[in-house]
């Protein structure tokens, strides 16, 4: 079970000019099932712009923690926020840290793109800084890769690639468009797209190797929402539905922004 919360946590676009994978103010709150556990923890998803150096960076924080009594069997709060880049769309930085009884794990991430590699420094327990090779592309994390593709206009039978950072490992994914599907949810009923990550440009690792399969349902509608996501093992499949989103603010008219006197 400790898999799943970590997997669903962790979670580009290869452009010229990344995408945001949301925008200031934006918010979304998944609940997790898993197995005979309908209420096993809560994933939320938000974004806010921080001001507070040279340059404004939009921070995507994604908290997780088990409730009821997925709690009891497995107490387990994770936290991650990865910095972007609003000029470019690029993730400049990110950190992750995770509580899991009395085992604790922290590392950070940053990125050099013209240097092509990334300084991995885990923080607890300590080690020293080292470089990780950077694929092509735009990294993310693949809770925020699964957000992104809200963005993308694929049909089934189309697919698209991104970059997701595992704790320290790369993997280069090929996301296919599979189907259309209907999905009822706490907020409504979607007519979604069904979006399914796999492995194929290098040799599978991990839970890909495994066996490991990921799906995101995003709706069709104007607010192209990720409505439903999960991590499937053969010892089962951990859900996350949403069951909350909160629109960013709208801009200010032209006319709020100049009122007249």
């Amino acid at each position: 079970m400790r898999q799943i919360f970590a997997l669903l946590l962790l979670a580009a676009l290869p452009a010229a000019m990344a995408q945001l994978p949301l925008r200031d103010g934006e918010a979304f709150t998944f609940k997790i099932s898993w197995a005979i556990l309908p209420g096993a923890g809560e994933i939320k998803v938000s974004a806010a712009t921080d001001r507070s150096g040279p340059a404004p960076r939009l921070v995507v924080s994604t908290t997780t923690r088990t409730r009821g009594l997925a709690r009891v069997l497995l107490p387990f709060d994770a936290q991650a926020d990865s910095f972007f880049d609003q000029g470019s769309g690029r993730l400049i930085a990110l950190t992750e840290s995770s509580e899991q009884r009395n085992k604790q794990a922290a590392h950070s991430v940053t990125f050099d793109y013209p240097a092509a590699q990334a300084l991995y420094t885990r923080t607890q327990p300590t080690e020293q800084t080292r470089p990780l090779a950077l694929p092509a592309g735009d990294p993310v994390d693949l809770i925020t890769c699964l957000v992104q593709t809200r963005l993308w206009t694929l049909q089934p039978g189309q697919q698209q690639d991104a970059l997701v950072l595992f704790d320290s490992d790369f993997y280069e994914l090929t996301i296919h468009a599979t189907r259309y599907e209907e999905v009822r949810t706490p907020l409504g009923t979607f007519q979604t797209l069904v979006l399914e990550p796999r492995m194929e440009k290098t040799p599978p690792k991990g839970m890909f190797k495994n066996g490991s399969t990921v799906r995101v349902w995003i709706s069709q509608d104007e607010r192209r929402l990720p409505v439903k996501f999960e991590v499937e093992f053969k010892i089962g499949t951990g859900v996350a539905t949403l069951a909350r989103y909160d629109a960013p603010p709208a801009a200010p008219t032209k006319d709020a922004q100049n009122p007249r006197p």
